[in-house]
């Protein structure tokens, strides 16, 4: 089956379903910081042992990326995608059950297996149906899922674990993946490359594999600044709850509703406008998408330290809006860039690599390590390491740019 074989209704039936998929992804994975405080008292934990609950799921996922990414680029990626939400699910559900901390700390282990195997495999899929300059946008709608997702999850969290109970949360907001897992393994795929794929594509060797990756210059620094972007938003993204807690007194169900409902403006606001930005500067510079990234991330570091320091409630959340929709804004054009340099054949395996080295150098060790400085320090002052994370990202960014139109050229070539 060729691409231009599937009609546009079921295309985006295709990315319909990709993208709600995603979303539970992001509710899942976030529901557990919405949680932190109650967890906490419950448990008696450490911020150190809170913030490694975290960090957990991080380590699964990126340990287990690499074996899904090969697997990805030589078997059935909708299998795969099918078999990671069916896992994550169940064991978010489970964890509903976990009766003390190695338990709860297995079960969200657990997850970050299983969102692996969907992770990996799903930009690469989703770019497959549609044409290239495109991409940004289409890619921009499917991530639209972090912050609505993410979102959902600290909302959903915050009502259910305020009103039945931390356990409760985690078993509601797992089940309902459970539903999706026959849909997504019965997509009809195109072929990898998608539209513009070589007739000649699935015959072709893997062109070095893995080692392949780390030469390519624009992929590299691509995945530096997505790991210095992804310390920084991690660790926020998994304190701001109790921060809000702790420095404005606010309670988990109101401190919750507030950051979900600002990170669903913001992102959504944020994702959508990177799409259509980083396509329209792409067209005019084949640096577009990489300048849209590095600016937003420049722009965004002052707010993010206002948000931090700000005394008053308004201005924190005025700040973190601002800096949330700045930060957004690299979603869709990042991950573009990672399609656009590297191989059909080797797709997947990109984006393992990627989702290996952006939660190793990122939020794997961010939620601990802020842990732990809050524990020394305080949570204000432990906060304050990540807009040093967000410059860094913006300078990658523009290193990146030195490479990147060569790169495009060789895959194109």
């Amino acid at each position: 089956m060729t691409a231009k074989m599937l009609s546009m209704s079921y295309r985006r039936y295709a990315l319909g379903l990709l993208l709600a998929v995603n979303l539970l992804n992001y509710i899942d994975r976030q529901v557990l910081f919405a949680v932190f405080p109650l967890i906490k008292i419950d448990l008696n934990l450490t911020d150190t042992a809170l913030g490694f609950l975290g960090s957990a799921f991080m380590f699964s996922y990126l340990l287990f990326a690499p074996l899904f990414g090969w697997l990805g680029d030589h078997w059935s990626r909708t299998r795969l995608a099918s078999g990671g939400l069916a896992v994550w699910s169940l064991a978010t559900a489970l964890a509903g059950f976990a009766p003390g901390y190695r338990t709860l700390l297995a079960a969200r282990a657990t997850v970050g297996i299983g969102e692996a195997s969907f992770g990996t495999v799903s930009p690469g899929l989703i770019a497959d149906y549609f044409p290239k300059e495109r991409r940004g946008r289409i890619l921009a709608w499917f991530y639209v899922a972090i912050p609505v997702g993410s979102a959902m999850g600290y909302l959903l969290g915050g009502v259910l674990g305020q009103r039945y109970g931390w356990h409760a949360a985690f078993l509601l907001v797992g089940m309902p993946g459970l539903l999706l897992a026959i849909p997504i393994a019965l997509l009809r795929t195109p072929p990898r490359g998608g539209d513009d794929a070589p007739l000649a594509l699935e015959e072709k060797a893997s062109s070095g594999g893995y080692a392949a990756l780390f030469r390519n210059r624009s992929f590299v620094c691509n995945t530096l600044a997505m790991a210095a972007m992804t310390f920084a938003i991690g660790g926020l993204a998994q304190w701001i709850p109790s921060f809000l807690n702790r420095a404005h007194s606010l309670d988990v169900a109101r401190g919750n509703m507030l950051f979900g409902a600002t990170t669903v403006l913001a992102g959504i606001l944020g994702t959508l406008a990177g799409g259509w930005l980083g396509d329209r500067w792409q067209k005019k510079n084949g640096k577009g998408y990489l300048l849209l990234s590095g600016w937003g991330f420049l722009i965004g570091t002052p707010c993010a330290v206002w948000a931090i320091l700000a005394s008053g409630l308004t201005s924190c959340m005025t700040a973190i809006f601002i800096a949330e929709f700045f930060l957004f804004l690299n979603t869709g054009p990042l991950n573009t860039v990672i399609i656009n340099v590297t191989d059909p054949a080797v797709r997947a395996m990109a984006f393992a690599i990627n989702i290996f080295f952006i939660h190793a150098l990122g939020d794997a060790v961010s939620p601990s390590i802020l842990g732990w400085l809050s524990d020394q320090w305080g949570l204000r002052n432990a906060l304050l390491i990540t807009p040093c994370a967000m410059v860094l990202a913006g300078l990658l960014c523009f290193v990146c740019g030195r490479f990147v139109v060569q790169d495009m050229a060789s895959v194109e070539g």
